[in-house]
């Protein structure tokens, strides 16, 4: 097994007198999807907001490619290679596909915008990602189907070197073959390289894409089982009641989250 590219340790959050993340360890391998599940109110978003240098965590600590780092900011997570795909996409209607890839990060010369090498530059990404979807990166957004809206999402990611892209429920809102769409999307990110984290209720989809799975149980990672070690139940399990058998979280403990 490789090294984890991003691994957290022990880190705890807590909101005024309410503790939201208990001692959780995370990690994230190059190459492979990681999917993090839970029922909601786990700690699914703050895990991954402090992650991101949108929260400042408690206590705990974050290894980047093998070496402590303090992510205090967005910025510094993307700097260091972490980009996440939030469920709202933050994309922008108005704006074709080329100018949401680049938006806040254009290449210029002096006050004007290098539009000519932009385009070319989210074209390039866009045929790295095999991505077929698209016809024009001039088209836009408003336009586009829910499933080519997170194409693009993805794709701004990887544009800005992404090592490790989190994705937060990404096929959410989406019918079938969108869905299978972005599902392979996904696949040819870890298959690339890229540490991927995928934020999913859809059992279905986290067992046809992840190589590894976390459960969140209120706060505590109850388990982390290789997709090929595991099935739909017992994850259903972990998630509801923090144990499965002989994995998961201590009876104890369970009782005491719950």
């Amino acid at each position: 097994m490789s090294e984890p590219i991003l691994k957290v340790e022990k880190l705890d959050k807590s909101f005024g007198a309410v503790q939201v993340l208990h001692s959780v360890d995370f990690s994230v391998y190059p190459g492979e999807v990681t999917a993090l599940v839970g029922d909601n109110g786990a700690g699914k978003s703050t895990l991954i907001k402090c992650i991101a240098g949108v929260y400042s965590m408690d206590a705990g600590q974050v290894y980047f490619e093998g070496k402590p780092v303090h992510i205090h900011s967005p910025a510094a997570a993307s700097a260091l290679g972490i980009e996440i795909v939030y469920q709202d996409l933050a994309l922008a209607d108005n704006l074709d596909i080329t100018q949401n890839m680049f938006l806040g990060r254009e290449i210029k010369f002096g006050p004007f915008n290098l539009d000519g090498r932009m385009e070319a530059k989210a074209r390039e990404t866009l045929t790295s990602l095999s991505v077929r979807t698209v016809s024009s990166v001039r088209q836009l957004v408003a336009n586009l189907s829910g499933g080519q809206r997170q194409t693009v999402a993805i794709a701004k990611a990887v544009l800005w070197n992404g090592k490790v892209v989190i994705l937060d429920e990404p096929t959410a809102a989406l019918g079938v073959a969108q869905t299978k769409q972005v599902l392979d999307l996904v696949r040819r990110l870890a298959d690339s390289g890229i540490g991927v984290v995928l934020i999913s209720h859809n059992m279905n989809d986290v067992m046809q894409v992840a190589d590894r799975i976390d459960a969140l149980f209120l706060g505590r990672i109850a388990a982390e089982v290789m997709k090929k070690d595991t099935n739909t139940s017992q994850i259903v399990e972990l998630i509801t009641a923090g144990r499965s058998g002989n994995i998961g979280l201590s009876a104890d403990t369970a009782a005491q989250s719950a």
